[in-house]
């Protein structure tokens, strides 16, 4: 069976949802943030300080683009999209699953962008960073799944109907 690459904003429920639906599917579960903050030791919001945007992407897609793995259910953070090459190997290596959300559902779930590790270029707000992401979340994406207005439970349950139907064809 394929991996499935969860991809999508801060707050989109990348990490609660994939391991909700690697648990239902009996897949295994790996988080590409924990995966970073394993490596380097340290959380998000300082390598981000001290790599900078572009390094913290940079370090980001060395990550990505060393996952070998099999039937796994895979979070990435929102900021993944921003390399074409980690994306194009995720791709490789399983479907990329986007977790659509609105941006008031997001802006009630992120919190502050800084503490949370949200990589912010120009030191753009929510919105921005939002207009600007969702058009490269579409690009990549190869299942599509809206998340408007959902409760956590039927949110997980669309996504794993999402991804078990995508196996059927």
């Amino acid at each position: 069976m394929p991996n499935f690459i969860l991809i999508g904003m801060p707050g989109s429920g990348k990490s609660t949802f994939g391991k909700i639906v690697a648990d239902s599917m009996h897949y295994a579960f790996l988080d590409t943030d924990d995966m970073i903050m394993d490596t380097y030791h340290r959380d998000l919001m300082h390598l981000i300080d001290q790599y900078g945007v572009e390094g913290f992407i940079t370090l980001e897609s060395e990550i990505l683009r060393q996952i070998q793995t099999k039937n796994t259910i895979i979070a990435t953070g929102g900021s993944a999209i921003y390399s074409d090459a980690a994306m194009q190997h995720l791709k490789q290596i399983g479907k990329v699953v986007y977790l659509k959300k609105t941006l008031p559902e997001i802006a009630e779930q992120v919190g502050d962008l800084v503490t949370r590790g949200v990589i912010c270029r120009c030191g753009h707000t929510l919105p921005e960073i939002y207009q600007e992401r969702c058009p490269l979340y579409e690009q990549f994406a190869d299942i599509i799944v809206p998340l408007n207005g959902y409760c956590v439970a039927e949110a997980a349950k669309i996504v794993t109907t999402a991804i078990a139907d995508s196996l059927k064809k």
